[in-house]
């Protein structure tokens, strides 16, 4: 990372009302001097200050760029921890173009790269990796479910927790680094069995907190929930009722539906990807039978299943072969219109949602109870759910060294398992030399943040 002053543009690129031009450097105050009248010496910090903004106000025809709301930010109080400016003009793009361009003739500033802002954040103090990350899934978010979480981790919860775990490492590891320098010195047993003690926890901290059933996955790509059942059961009928859009083909011919058609929905706020299959049946059709295999392939990887049948003409037996082994499912009884009192009652009895996909009858009965169990999952995962793969790929490794940890062995190596382990835990929160994995972490982010 060079000293230069960097800019961007910080809004979508496009027609609007308002666009952000975000500045941040050691020069950033000299966008006043020369673009505007006002020098940097009368800029009020946090203040807006509604200047005409000129191509360069050192020549005699100079040409005005428009009028703006320019708020300046001068270090450490700003994001980047630099001298910040942001100007606020208007969305057009040539005004856009101007703006940017007169700025890329400035002495010693140059455009951002991608995820720029926040590394030098990152750099200067502002963020930790995880906080950082927790801004780009802020940034991602589309569901108000994935905002919690993201605010959550900016706000350092996740780096709260394993900061804890390293910041116990390392007041170990200063101790054995003690005994070290003191070889004549035996290490007392209460200390011995403190230190073991210590290891011990922090091994089962991170095992429960490993054991989430991967929520962030679910969280960022959505919880999967499959429609299975026989032709003509209403899958179709029922993934378009959930939706309130026509996604899938509705037939009365069986086997309309042969590949897996896919729809995202933010269900209370929960993400989720429903996925409608081709009927489950013996079948001689070559294309039908794929279809078939890849349901079923889409019915063991799914989180949900809702098995959906057609109340007039099967039972819920039939799914007998998928719910031995199964709590993640919901019977669902279509076509209920057709049943007599006595008919729904029973299927009621053997724990059936009865529903008509058609008429648009207890949909949302379904999708309560589908909303239900990932917040009930949800409520079971640790408060601080791992975001990112490699936060486990390094709480793994952590793991690893700890169980290496021995203090019967040669002190030196005990010491050396104890500073392996406080190294994987700083990869994530950024507290070593992380720099082989910035340039992976912050090139995610869009150029102007």
């Amino acid at each position: 990372m060079d000293n230069k002053t960097i800019y961007a543009l910080s809004t979508v690129f496009g027609k609007s009302g308002v666009a952000l031009i975000r500045i941040s450097g050691t020069q950033a105050m000299q966008v006043f001097a020369h673009l505007t009248d006002l020098p940097p010496s009368k800029v009020i910090d946090r203040k807006m200050h509604y200047l005409p903004l000129y191509n360069d106000v050192a020549t005699p025809n100079r040409q005005m760029l428009d009028r703006c709301m320019l708020v300046a930010f001068r270090a450490p109080h700003s994001f980047t921890g630099e001298d910040t400016v942001e100007i606020n003009c208007h969305g057009s793009k040539a005004v856009i173009h101007s703006i940017i361009d007169t700025l890329s003739q400035l002495p010693d500033f140059r455009l951002a790269e991608p995820g720029e802002f926040s590394r030098r954040a990152f750099y200067n103090g502002k963020l930790d990796l995880t906080a950082a990350d927790g801004l780009a899934d802020l940034i991602d978010a589309e569901t108000a479910l994935q905002q919690k979480v993201a605010l959550q981790q900016m706000s350092g919860t996740l780096f709260s927790l394993y900061d804890e775990w390293r910041n116990s490492l390392v007041s170990m590891l200063s101790h054995i680094e003690a005994y070290i320098d003191f070889p004549d010195e035996d290490i007392p047993e209460n200390t011995v069995q403190e230190m073991e003690n210590t290891v011990f926890k922090i091994k089962q901290a991170i095992k429960k907190h490993l054991a989430d059933n991967k929520i962030e996955e679910r969280l960022r790509d959505g919880f999967r929930v499959v429609i299975a059942g026989p032709t003509n059961a209403g899958k179709s009928s029922l993934i378009n009722a959930i939706t309130k859009r026509n996604v899938a083909i509705v037939s009365d011919i069986a086997g309309t539906t042969r590949d897996v058609i896919e729809s995202y929905v933010d269900l209370n706020g929960l993400p989720i990807i429903f996925s409608d299959t081709a009927g489950l049946r013996d079948s001689d059709d070559a294309i039908e039978k794929i279809g078939i295999r890849l349901a079923q392939e889409k019915i063991a990887a799914a989180d949900f299943k809702l098995f959906l049948f057609d109340a007039s003409a099967d039972s819920p037996q039939i799914f007998a072969p998928y719910l031995e082994s199964e709590n993640n499912y919901l019977l669902v009884a279509n076509k209920s219109d057709k049943l007599t009192p006595a008919e729904r009652q029973a299927l009621i009895e053997q724990g059936c949602v009865l529903i008509s996909a058609k008429q648009g009858e207890n949909i949302t009965v379904v999708t309560d109870k589908v909303a239900a169990y990932f917040n009930n999952m949800l409520a079971q995962a640790p408060s601080a759910i791992i975001t990112r793969q490699r936060y486990r790929e390094a709480l793994s490794e952590c793991i690893e060294n700890l169980e290496r940890f021995d203090l019967n062995k040669e002190i030196e190596l005990a010491a050396e398992d104890i500073r392996l382990a406080c190294r994987a835990i700083g990869k994530i929160t950024g507290r070593v030399e992380v720099d082989e994995i910035l340039d992976k972490i912050f090139s995610s982010f869009c150029i102007g943040k």
